[in-house]
């Protein structure tokens, strides 16, 4: 839903509230230690130029990369790798307060009956360190802490969602009841719920990972939406991940990438996004029911 906003209202809807791009990281380097056995590096040659490498075999490969920090010590990086159709993106959650790291390819058209269906695969590592023994424990790791809230996240003046976290491997959308005064507030609305009369549900696939204390990765691919309704909305399927900073009242970094089908063709999405956002209070019958009613895409 976020993506349709955004061709439909303009970048500013999705981006508004996105902090200035990070190039802290320009002249740093790491190598990212995986528990899939590949291991990565990453050269930060400026603030948009990274090289990067995927074990020791493969010649390294130059990309124009995005950063943004959720903290003093944790950034979120994302690059696609240019020139490869259908496309793919690397996106990182580099800890340094831990050393650890987490990793999302993202790939598009891997799926024959599908061809707009985004896969998405998650690994976690080490960051290495010199004079520093490798240990395969602790990690970053996949958690239920959030299930049970709804989150209102503004990414603008006239653009806010509401991500229900009923269900370990499942989110749920829904529009912002604290915003719906304005006037593209309510063409918002409008538009989410004749987005939602076309499905069963809002659910798909989300991913939620523990980072630290009062922060979480959570991930999720626009799936079920593509294979109902493809073209018929306008965005397709997307991955969005959302850095969450619990810790100083609600902050969102993130990244979006995927496709949208105009009647111009097809728009490519990748994008780095902010938001603010805090807890609702579940105050209405609608939300508390988005909490507990059955996933209709699962027996």
């Amino acid at each position: 839903m976020d993506l349709y906003q955004f061709n439909k209202y303009g970048q500013h809807a999705i981006v508004q509230f996105r902090p200035p791009l990070c190039h802290e990281l320009a002249g740093e380097s790491f190598v990212f230690e995986m528990d899939d056995g590949c291991d990565y590096t990453l050269n930060f040659k400026s603030g948009e130029d990274v090289q990067w490498s995927a074990d020791t075999t493969q010649q390294p490969k130059h990309e124009k990369y995005m950063c943004l920090k959720a903290d003093d010590n944790t950034y979120l990086v994302s690059y696609e790798l240019d020139g490869l159709n259908p496309r793919v993106n690397h996106t990182f959650v580099i800890d340094r307060e831990n050393m650890l790291v987490t990793r999302i390819i993202s790939s598009i058209g891997k799926n024959g009956r599908w061809p707009y269906l985004m896969t998405t695969e998650i690994e976690f590592g080490a960051i290495r360190q010199e004079n520093v023994e490798y240990k395969s424990y602790p990690r970053h790791t996949r958690t239920s802490d959030m299930i049970g809230n709804v989150v209102e996240w503004a990414y603008g003046s006239e653009m806010s969602t509401a991500h229900v976290y009923h269900d370990a491997n499942f989110y749920r959308l829904t529009f912002a009841r604290s915003r719906a005064e304005s006037i593209e507030a309510a063409r918002e609305v409008y538009a989410f719920n004749n987005y939602v009369l076309n499905l069963p549900s809002s659910d798909e696939p989300t991913d939620y990972i523990k980072i630290k204390n009062g922060m979480y990765l959570v991930s999720l691919t626009e799936k079920n939406c593509e294979k109902l309704l493809s073209p018929l909305v306008g965005f397709r399927s997307n991955t969005l991940c959302f850095l969450q900073n619990y810790g100083n009242g609600g902050y969102v970094v993130g990244r979006a990438f995927g496709t949208t089908t105009t009647d111009k063709g097809d728009l490519n999405t990748n994008i780095m996004i902010g938001a603010y956002g805090y807890f609702n209070g579940i105050s209405d019958e609608e939300l508390q029911n988005m909490l507990t009613d059955p996933n209709p895409f699962t027996v």
